[in-house]
């Protein structure tokens, strides 16, 4: 099983390399060109194609320069991406070697908002989250309502509970700190919460998480109706 490369980037973003063979791999969310190009060469890999979840700067700055330095395949779900190849459409298959990435629509955060979600073959299935999905939380909403973005997170909840996710930020901790403020009692979370603590301390990525753990840790995902997680959302928001 080839493993999902996490790079810590800016001050709490995460950049991921999938090396899909021993000499190609994908990028997602490549916001330092720097960072990606050197771990490339560590590795001797060939970049073929970054996949990017939205459109916000923290997720993009590297694509212009990584294209220019790699030739890399650029798929974007908003048009104005930079260097932008392929428009990114819910539903569409993007081939990578012998495998498969499914684009989901997952508007919310951002209106065009996409995870990229790697089929399971022989391994487990692989979603990348960017901002909609956090561990143990979701993004913020900027560009829909709450009942967009609920259904979106509806949609992830959906798939096998071994998916690994991977997402965009590192806001675990705190985002364990308030479901506690909602679920004081829940000894999962405490656990959950003391691990991302440790990995905080030393320097390791919180990812990835599983959507079976989130399940049992993340109250946003267990919110029974829109309006309950838009309440959970405002109270997020002011924490």
């Amino acid at each position: 099983m080839t493993d999902v490369i996490t790079l810590k980037a800016l001050h709490d973003n995460y950049i991921y390399l999938y090396p899909y063979d021993s000499a190609n791999a994908v990028t997602i969310d490549p916001c330092d060109t720097a960072l990606v190009l050197k771990e490339l060469q560590q590795r001797k890999l060939t970049l073929t194609m970054a996949l990017v979840t939205h459109h916000h700067f923290d997720h993009t700055a590297g694509i212009g320069d990584l294209k220019k330095q790699t030739n890399c395949q650029v798929i974007a779900p908003d048009a104005k991406i930079t260097g932008l190849d392929k428009q990114a459409s819910d539903g569409d298959i993007i081939q990578i070697g012998s495998e498969e990435i499914e684009v989901i629509a997952t508007p919310g955060h951002t209106r065009t908002s996409v995870c990229y979600y790697l089929r399971p073959s022989n391994k487990k299935g692989v979603l990348w989250t960017g901002d909609t999905l956090f561990i143990g939380g979701c993004g913020r909403i900027f560009e829909c309502g709450a009942e967009t973005m609920y259904n979106s997170l509806q949609r992830i909840v959906a798939l096998p509970d071994d998916t690994l996710i991977y997402c965009g930020h590192n806001y675990t901790a705190e985002n364990y700190e308030f479901a506690l403020s909602i679920e004081p009692d829940n000894e999962t979370i405490k656990q959950h919460l003391l691990k991302a603590q440790k990995a905080d301390k030393q320097g390791k990525p919180t990812v990835p998480s599983t959507i079976a753990d989130e399940k049992k840790t993340n109250v946003f995902l267990r919110a029974d109706s829109p309006q309950t997680f838009a309440e959970l959302r405002k109270k997020k928001d002011f924490f």
